[in-house]
């Protein structure tokens, strides 16, 4: 008897609009949809159809409109809706990892210290750069990391990106773009370790891209379209 895959992640009618003028742009529109745990799934749509709107609202660093975001925590399902801007950051911080297209590494802070930053943040100093010097080793670049960000490639800096974003372990990783600022022989490089790094951990992977190519190394494929989500054959 098959038991139903696990899902980490629900969407409940979630829609999201933005108002100009007095007048509503509905964005995401009464979205369900649910996520595999583990699974990695690729979301494609053309430019301002809604893809970062979508994991800005997973990961709580925004609010929909209406609707419920749910994520598996400790066997619980969390609605991330339903908490405080100070719950969902301490939620984001134990439980989702975020890559995005530039990187956003502090220029003042080295790599290392860029890496170990999430953990610091969560007041575990030592554990924290244990974990980060493993990970940049992974990535690596365990022989920079006392450089500082602009002494890096861009395809350097997207794997310190990489690295931060799994320093803490987190069960969801959202990836906005990673390899779109990159050119085509790094962006490919850049690609090959995220997977090979959450899918030998496990980790749950929602990545939005504009690159067709990424789809084949995907368990499911995504469209978002006027404000949807269809799946893709």
């Amino acid at each position: 008897m098959k038991t139903a895959p696990f899902h980490l992640v629900s969407l409940r009618r979630l829609s999201k609009s933005y108002w100009e003028a007095g007048q509503e742009h509905p964005v995401l529109q009464s979205i369900d949809w649910d996520f595999p745990a583990g699974a990695f799934t690729c979301l494609f749509g053309r430019s301002g159809s809604g893809k970062s709107t979508l994991l800005n609202l997973i990961s709580g660093i925004d609010r929909p409109t209406a609707g419920q975001v749910f994520i598996q925590e400790n066997g619980q399902a969390v609605e991330l809706t339903g908490l405080s801007e100070r719950q969902r950051t301490l939620f984001r911080r134990r439980n989702i990892g975020i890559v995005f297209q530039f990187f956003n590494l502090i220029p003042t802070l080295t790599v290392l210290e860029n890496v170990a930053l999430p953990i610091e943040l969560a007041g575990e100093d030592r554990k924290g750069h244990r974990r980060a010097e493993a990970l940049l080793e992974r990535v690596g670049l365990g022989d920079r990391l006392h450089t500082y960000p602009d002494r890096l490639s861009g395809g350097e800096q997207q794997r310190v990106a990489i690295a931060r974003s799994l320093v803490h372990d987190p069960v969801l990783l959202l990836a906005d773009e990673p390899t779109g600022n990159l050119d085509e022989d790094t962006g490919d490089s850049v690609l090959a370790l995220l997977l090979e790094l959450t899918r030998d951990a496990g980790k749950t992977l929602i990545m939005a891209t504009h690159d067709p190519t990424i789809a084949r190394h995907a368990d499911a494929v995504l469209h978002l379209e006027h404000g949807k989500l269809v799946a893709v054959d």
